[in-house]
C-alpha cells in the first residue's frame, strides 16, 4: 500500500507552542511506519507547498505501563528528534482536549518518559534530566572563537551569551556551530542569549538556530531549557526563569535543586483538524 493510501482519509491536527508549529497524526495503529513518516515530514513541513511546520509527531501506544501515549518525533527535514519542548507541550495539551488523557500523564519519548501537567491553555512539562553538562570552554570557528556552553536537555544544545542578541549573526554562525567537529556526528542546536530585564525582572532573551529545522525558529522549548539551566549553573539567575523567545513569548523554566529537573510552562494552541489532499505530499 502506497503513502497516500495509508492517510487519504486520516485528519490530522495542527498545534502550537511559542510559535512552534507541529503536525500531529493518531497512528495507534501504526499503519504508517517510522520510514514513512520521515518521508511525510519532509513532504508536508515543507512551507508554501505544502501544510508547513517545524516538525510532525506520530502519536502511537506506549511501550511501557507508566505512560498513557507515546510518540515519534520528526523535524522539518525528516530526521528523528528525541525530544521537544515545545511539541511535548502542544501534544499534551491536544490529547487532553480530545479526551485521551486526564490534566497530568506520561508521555513515553526517545529521550525517556515526560511527566506533563495542563492547566487549561498553559501546560508544564518534565524534561528528561539534563546531561553533559560544560561550562565555559573555547569553541573555534573560521568566524572567531567563543566561549561556550553546552547541556542535553533531551537533545543537545550549545548556549552563547551574547550582549545584544538581537544582533548575533546567527545566520552565519548557526549552521558553523550545529556542525561543528566536536558534536558530531549527530550535531547540536544553538542558542544565542542575552540577559536582560523585563521591567524589574531579570530574564533571558534567547534566539535558536534548530537542527533539523535548520534555522531559526520562533522558539525552542529545550533550548530555552538549556539557556535557563545554564544560566543558574553559572549563578546569573535563580529559578524560576523567564524565557522570551524570539516570536515575543514568555516560557517559565523551574529547577528542582535537589535533582536538577527541569520543568517547562507556557502557553499552547489548537490550531486546526483537517484532512490532508494528495497535492500536499508529492
Amino acid at each position: 500500500m502506497d503513502l497516500w493510501a495509508k492517510i487519504k482519509d486520516t485528519s490530522f491536527y495542527k498545534v502550537s507552542a511559542s510559535g512552534n508549529d507541529f503536525i500531529v497524526f493518531l497512528n495507534l495503529d501504526q499503519r504508517i511506519t517510522p520510514e514513512e513518516g520521515r518521508l511525510l515530514a519532509q513532504k508536508l513541513c515543507r512551507p508554501k507547498f505544502s501544510i508547513s511546520a517545524d516538525g510532525l509527531i506520530m502519536i502511537e501506544k506506549p511501550t511501557c505501563n507508566q505512560a498513557q501515549f507515546a510518540w515519534r518525533f520528526y523535524n522539518a527535514d525528516g530526521s528523528v528528534a528525541e525530544m521537544c519542548g515545545n511539541g511535548a507541550r502542544g501534544v499534551a495539551r491536544l490529547l487532553r482536549e480530545i479526551g485521551l488523557v486526564p490534566n497530568t500523564f506520561y508521555l513515553e519519548t526517545l529521550a525517556g518518559l515526560i511527566y506533563a501537567e495542563v492547566k487549561g491553555k498553559r501546560v508544564k512539562v518534565a524534561l528528561s534530566q539534563p546531561k553533559d553538562l560544560n561550562l565555559s570552554f573555547s569553541l573555534r570557528t573560521d568566524y572567531d572563537w567563543f566561549m561556550a556552553h553546552f547541556v542535553n536537555t533531551g537533545v543537545p544544545h550549545v548556549v552563547i551569551f551574547w550582549e545584544k542578541v538581537e544582533e548575533a549573526p546567527l545566520d552565519k554562525l548557526g549552521p558553523r556551530i550545529r556542525y561543528h567537529e566536536i558534536f558530531s556526528p549527530a550535531g547540536t542546536n544553538v542558542n544565542f542569549v542575552e540577559v536582560t530585564h523585563l521591567e524589574d525582572e531579570k530574564i533571558l532573551k534567547v534566539r535558536t538556530y534548530e537542527r533539523g529545522v535548520e534555522g531559526e525558529t520562533l522558539a525552542c522549548g529545550t533550548g530555552a531549557s538549556a539557556a535557563a539551566y545554564v544560566a543558574y549553573k553559572l549563578n546569573l539567575l535563580k529559578p524560576p526563569i523567564k524565557v522570551l523567545t524570539k516570536g515575543g513569548e514568555l516560557l517559565e523554566i523551574d529547577i528542582n535543586a535537589e535533582n536538577d529537573q527541569i520543568y517547562l510552562e507556557g502557553d499552547t494552541l489548537i490550531l486546526c483538524k483537517m484532512e490532508v489532499f494528495e497535492d500536499s505530499i508529492r
